[in-house]
């Protein structure tokens, strides 16, 4: 298993450098103490974690994971993929902290989890108090606490920014492309929205994933310590492991390269029920196309033209979006 490409913190001091440096390459990067001057950081260090964060805690609920101490704190499916190994249960932060240090001091206790709880709604002014100059300002963070546990591999649509604040974690990467060695579940009955590779959380040798090894062979693995961040792009399947007692991670997701509103996984699913289930044939020649137009490996379709003749294939910056984006709704409408 490779480790992932590190980058010292100071290296990518402001915006320009961090998107040129680090986004635009569309590659896992390790940015090692990028955020250890946060207070939150040194609050946890210090023991002093529930006081920093109860600070800011205004009681909004979350969804909380819940697993006995058979789990491990591996959160997943229960053994016929119909329901999961664990409960759910609305908790405050505060309220999910003080279970989780209460576990951490008795070994062989519950294990909670407690994520994706954006700042501005359960803790307003955290963001302020533990700012990331390098992304853009409407960029607002998101908080995971939790026992020691092991999240599912799976991947997200967005790009992530991951700072451990307290507690250390260890993350292995698998490319998109090793999709098809995961082993993904379903992809409407998921833990918490996105599907997961179901091989990857299995026992090893699992014979019902014989092509696993292949997705083994091509994995990337890191442990953070508090101050740490990775930077995780769009689409890139990750299983996250939390490995101390007591844990805080504080994520940012982003679509570095959006146009507008509409998210390439919209597209994705809009053409399984259009293109999926036609002949092979068929779908091998819908390939060419969406090669040719989208994907584009030999360069733009329209490059032996000049820019003036492109039509709606031009710069989607210079109207181009909005024209498309309206014949297609034209046409989903029936028009």
């Amino acid at each position: 298993m490779a480790a992932i490409a590190e980058l010292p913190a100071d290296s990518v001091s402001d915006k320009e450098r961090f998107f040129t440096d680090v986004v635009e390459r569309c590659k896992p990067l390790v940015l090692r103490g990028l955020c250890q001057h946060w207070p939150v950081v040194g609050a946890a260090a210090d023991g002093a974690l529930a006081p920093y964060i109860g600070a800011f805690d205004r009681g909004e609920p979350g969804e909380a994971f819940i697993g006995d101490a058979a789990i491990a704190g591996s959160y997943s499916y229960g053994e016929d993929l119909a329901g999961f190994n664990f409960t759910r249960e609305r908790l405050t932060i505060s309220q999910a902290l003080a279970r989780i240090e209460g576990a951490a001091a008795q070994p062989g206790n519950e294990c909670v989890y407690l994520g994706s709880l954006p700042t501005r709604i359960h803790l307003p002014g955290f963001a302020e108090d533990n700012a990331m100059p390098l992304l853009p300002a409407n960029v607002q963070p998101r908080v995971w606490l939790g026992s020691a546990s092991r999240i599912a591999c799976h991947y997200d649509t967005m790009d992530n920014l991951a700072c451990v604040a307290a507690g250390r974690r260890r993350f292995t990467l698998y490319p998109p492309d090793a999709i098809g060695d995961l082993y993904v579940g379903p992809i409407d009955h998921t833990m918490a929205g996105q599907p997961i590779s179901l091989a990857a959380g299995s026992a090893p040798g699992d014979p019902r994933y014989p092509r696993f090894a292949a997705a083994q062979e091509r994995a990337l693995a890191v442990e953070l310590e508090p101050g740490d961040a990775l930077y995780l792009p769009k689409l890139w399947w990750h299983q996250v492991e939390a490995l101390s007692g007591v844990n805080l991670l504080v994520n940012y997701w982003w679509d570095a390269f959006s146009s507008g509103p509409d998210a390439p996984s919209t597209t994705m699913m809009l053409a399984m029920i259009a293109i999926a289930e036609r002949p092979e044939a068929e779908r091998a020649a819908w390939r060419a196309y969406f090669d040719h137009y989208v994907f584009r490996p030999h360069g733009h379709p329209l490059g032996h033209l000049p820019p003036e003749r492109h039509g709606i294939l031009g710069s989607l910056s210079s109207g181009n979006y909005g024209r498309i984006r309206a014949m297609v709704m034209q046409l989903l409408r029936g028009g």
